[in-house]
């Protein structure tokens, strides 16, 4: 048995396990959506809404100062996206490295979270 087969077999939305997630990831995340994500990043296809062009700079447009909060908040900086990015290929970059960086963050949180769930 795999240390992560408690996130693959479970497709519980994580605001049902207690944990809130940030306005800006726009999907209702489960545990096997965040073990996807976290193997695998946004670009793997975990999470589509972050690499999408237009979603991604919808998200943008609206939450897009908290995005860059929440990732000066964790990392102390803002990392530069490469040089040669497009606007809309800005919005993907930063999207998807902050919800990758939330996930990655909160897996602890939500292991606890579906032990206590199975208790």
């Amino acid at each position: 048995m795999s240390e992560y087969d408690k996130f693959w077999d479970n497709n519980t939305d994580i605001a049902d396990l207690g944990i809130d997630q940030p306005d800006w990831i726009i999907d209702e995340l489960s545990p096997y959506d965040m073990i996807a994500i976290y193997q695998g990043g946004c670009a793997s296809g975990a999470y589509m809404p972050a690499v999408t062009y237009y979603t991604a700079l919808n998200t943008m447009n609206e939450h897009g100062g908290e995005v860059f909060e929440y990732v000066e908040q964790v990392m102390g900086e803002l990392p530069k996206a490469p040089s040669d990015t497009t606007w809309s290929g800005m919005a993907v970059y930063y999207l998807s490295y902050a919800v990758e960086l939330w996930v990655s963050s909160n897996m602890d949180e939500v292991e606890n979270a579906i032990e206590e769930n199975e208790e």
